[in-house]
């Protein structure tokens, strides 16, 4: 016996006719791994359809809100699989999968393989099912015609007999209803009759009795699933953004996110999810001045986007990776190293060169973080002096500000200044260490100041390049 399979949790989406199904399904698992199978949950707290519809919603949009809010509870479950044993929703099953990192065993996938083990060749297949998925062609969608040819009831029988069996309609004789259905498709040549709902399968032993070749798709469904094997679901690449720190740069992050993904239409770029969480106590003030510790709330917006299922992090803040190592150790999703990435982007672009220069908070030059991760490259790093700090702090904090909204005028002159200045001191190449300065000057690999050209870099820039590798990356794997 499968010890993986036996101890496997089913999340089963409780919609109209399941019951019947929960116990076919329970007695598939009794057979298959004795008197200990798999667990499985069967909550009623969603999807069952019993739920009002909102007036100014229609009921086809309703119910697929509720199988989608089911199926995110059993994802707090953390189950293994799922089971929708409803034709209805098979309709939306790809909006659904699209939107979940749990396996849906297929109920259609049960079907074919059982219509194909009775015709291996081209089959007559008589449907019975509700109007809606008559209409929309869903099972010839499902059910090639190079593989089977597709009968229904005629229309006046679908009217009378299918669609108020379905409805659940006050019926004399439901039974009789249905074995009419039955032979008008047997009339037509049917070779198996497929049970295309779940109220006209509580029925298939009847019919079965009276020698109509009805498919019992429920139980067929319960048994396929009781044994397939569940095969890993590859969900999408999601880059999670702390952001807030500031705002504006969070924005120019998310903006070169895009701008670096390539791209021909929205579907091909990659999914972000962003905690904007400008309450995040100043960086800066807590290094330098012993304002309030930016910790805590720097970890709860990391775990927060990884409940939101975030594979990265990225922090478009040059201060606060001052923390990082303080809360890394406590998340399970890496937080990618805008400092580190950008030594490395140097030691890889300007391995020829010998100084650095950074212009960024007193904050970050006080941390040493990017001392230490340029040192590391094998550089040696030049900061400003006193009097060009200061000029760096008004680009940043002062009135006229990037953080209070200007690009331009004092706060530019200011940047300007103390770049020129560490130019002339030997800085080849210029990091731009906080997010909010590339708002004033734009990376330049020729940046003309003080009689030379340096390289200017955007540490921001090179993260969000960072973040679309590893989501291309992840897209090939």
């Amino acid at each position: 016996m499968n010890s993986q399979a036996e101890n496997r949790r089913y999340g089963l989406v409780d919609r109209p006719g399941a019951e019947r199904f929960f116990d076919l399904f329970v007695a598939a698992l009794a057979a298959r791994f004795g008197e200990k199978p798999p667990g499985v949950l069967f909550p009623r707290f969603s999807g069952d359809g019993k739920e009002p519809c909102p007036p100014q919603v229609d009921p086809w949009t309703t119910q697929k809100i509720q199988v989608f809010d089911a199926v995110r509870r059993f994802e707090e479950f953390q189950v293994d699989a799922l089971l929708l044993p409803c034709f209805s929703s098979q309709a939306f099953i790809a909006e659904i999968e699209a939107e979940t990192v749990l396996p849906i065993v297929g109920l259609m996938d049960a079907l074919r393989a059982e219509l194909s083990r009775r015709h291996p060749a081209d089959g007559r297949i008589g449907v019975l099912c509700a109007d809606r998925l008559r209409e929309g062609r869903f099972f010839e969608r499902h059910f090639p015609r190079e593989n089977w040819t597709l009968l229904y009831p005629r229309d006046e029988v679908q009217r009378d007999c299918v669609t108020p069996l379905i409805a659940g309609a006050e019926q004399a004789d439901p039974a009789e209803r249905l074995a009419a259905a039955c032979r008008d498709l047997a009339r037509q040549g049917a070779e198996s009759i497929l049970a295309g709902d779940a109220a006209i399968a509580s029925l298939a032993q009847t019919m079965q009795a009276q020698g109509f070749p009805i498919v019992d798709s429920m139980r067929v469904y319960a048994e396929y699933a009781a044994g397939a094997p569940l095969a890993g679901k590859t969900k999408p690449f999601k880059i999670g953004v702390a952001g807030g720190v500031g705002p504006a740069a969070t924005v120019d992050f998310l903006d070169k996110i895009v701008r670096n993904t390539p791209a021909r239409r929205d579907q091909e770029h990659l999914k972000v999810v962003v905690e904007q969480n400008p309450q995040i106590p100043d960086r800066t003030a807590h290094l330098i001045a012993q304002g309030a510790d930016p910790t805590v709330a720097l970890y709860a917006t990391c775990k927060r986007l990884q409940a939101a299922g975030a594979d990265v992090i990225a922090i478009p803040c040059n201060t606060a990776h001052a923390f990082i190592g303080r809360i890394q150790p406590f998340l399970s999703v890496p937080i990618v190293n805008m400092l580190r990435e950008t030594a490395g982007y140097i030691r890889q672009n300007h391995g020829g060169c010998s100084r650095v220069g950074l212009l960024a908070t007193s904050g970050t030059i006080a941390s040493h973080v990017y001392h230490e991760a340029i040192a590391a490259a094998g550089f040696e790093i030049l900061v400003p002096d006193a009097e060009n700090q200061e000029r760096v702090m008004n680009a940043i904090y002062g009135p006229q500000g990037v953080k209070a909204g200007f690009t331009s005028g004092e706060c530019a002159d200011d940047l300007l200044l103390a770049l020129a200045s560490l130019a002339r001191r030997g800085a080849e190449v210029i990091i731009l260490g906080c997010t909010e300065l590339p708002l004033l000057l734009a990376q330049n690999e020729a940046f003309p100041v003080a009689g030379k050209t340096v390289a200017v870099l955007d540490p921001t820039d090179i993260m969000a390049r960072k973040c679309v590798s590893l989501g291309r990356q992840a897209a090939r794997e």
